[in-house]
């Protein structure tokens, strides 16, 4: 059974998507699932670009992950048995493809294959989602009030695990039969996506589209909090990446004063910290659009009780899964241990020597390390959450 998985915020791009993606095969299903209010689910399923089969469930607990478990797993294990060999699953908007893909591979009965993890957008309200402080729920785009995910937050995870980006105009845009991909704002969205998702392909209507991309592990080592990915060229667009490490622990107190400067007018900040008042505990750092947090996601390697797992590759995290990033940047006197950040937005807003000179003077002087981390403060409280 081979499976494609279509998330997407806009039901307009989300089935442009599904019907490129069911000319993929010979024998191609296509379903359309929607979670409405009332925990309504709507399924809808189409041959040939026919529907045949519509039908509501309304579920117990009506989730997004209810959905999936109670909807979209069984119906695709019931067409699998039926003798589809590709199933293309438009997710309900707001859920997220690895946590459908994970779902998939734990309650299907039979071996599966995902084809296919696509982003269906259009480009031209990219930079509105990402600066939206409204949630999802808010916003429209999810029946769930306890959903707190801004849509920048949901556009900025689908972006890290899927391979490809299917751009269409949205439904608005369809409604007022305007045409978006002809806008500045479409090309500046499509220029964006290229910094925020450097690994994907990007794929308008009239381009090819290769089938078969799916990589699950280098899609969760993407988009594992702390991880950094840019892209190998420097554009010269209206946007830019800056990438910058800083070896030594940063001191906790001037870092806290950097960080408001250092996230503002940035679309993407994301990367992993080593603060000397936690000088033991990774932690990860994002900022989306208006929000930035900070959290721990344990030791460091070289902190780990029995050091890192050592092979022909690098240090590993002991489950066969090398950390790709500890590989990359091991030193010599530190491990894995450093700072490590990239700041994705406009040209004119992300200034990479302000950066570079804000984050080296975080770093702590030759004197300061000779005297040791204790007695510095942990202003974020992170040593507390290990």
């Amino acid at each position: 059974m081979h499976l494609s998985v279509v998330s997407s915020l806009d039901s307009q791009c989300r089935e442009a998507a599904t019907i490129r993606l069911g000319r993929t095969h010979r024998d191609s299903v296509v379903v359309l699932h929607d979670l409405l209010d009332g925990s309504i689910v709507l399924r809808r399923i189409f041959r040939d670009g026919q529907l045949v089969e519509q039908a509501q469930a309304t579920l117990e607990h009506g989730c997004l992950s209810c959905t999936v478990r109670l909807d979209v797993v069984p119906t695709a294990e019931r067409l699998a048995s039926s003798g589809h060999d590709h199933i293309v699953l438009g997710l309900p908007p707001g859920v997220a493809v690895d946590m459908a893909v994970m779902e998939l591979k734990r309650g299907l009965e039979r071996p599966a294959v995902i084809d296919n993890a696509v982003l269906a957008i259009d480009p031209s309200g990219l930079e509105d989602h990402i600066w939206d402080k409204h949630t999802l729920y808010e916003s429209g785009f999810t029946s769930m009030p306890e959903d707190e995910r801004t849509s920048g937050e949901f556009l900025i995870g689908e972006l890290g695990h899927a391979d490809t980006v299917m751009v269409h105009a949205g439904l608005g845009a369809e409604l007022a039969g305007s045409r978006p991909d002809t806008s500045e704002a479409w090309a500046k969205g499509v220029e964006l996506l290229g910094q925020l998702a450097p690994h994907a392909a990007i794929s308008a209507a009239d381009d090819d589209f290769l089938p078969g991309c799916y990589d699950g592990v280098e899609a969760r080592a993407r988009v594992r909090p702390g991880s950094v990915r840019v892209p190998l060229e420097e554009g010269s667009g209206s946007f830019r990446t800056v990438l910058h490490k800083v070896e030594r622990p940063l001191h906790p107190g001037r870092f806290q004063e950097a960080l408001p400067k250092l996230a503002e007018g940035c679309h993407w900040m994301r990367g992993r910290l080593w603060l000397a008042s936690a000088a033991k505990v990774r932690i990860a750092v994002q900022g989306i659009g208006p929000r930035v947090w900070l959290e721990s996601t344990g030791e460091w390697l070289a902190d780990a009780a029995n050091g890192p797992v050592s092979s022909s590759h690098g240090p590993n995290l002991g489950n066969g899964l090398h950390d790709v990033d500890a590989v990359l940047d091991w030193h010599p006197r530190f491990g894995d241990r450093g700072t490590v950040l990239a700041m994705t937005g406009r040209g004119d807003d992300v200034d990479a020597a302000e950066i570079r000179a804000l984050l080296d003077g975080c770093a702590l002087s030759e004197a300061e390390m000779r005297l040791g981390f204790a007695g510095l403060e942990d202003p974020f409280e992170l040593e507390s959450t290990l």
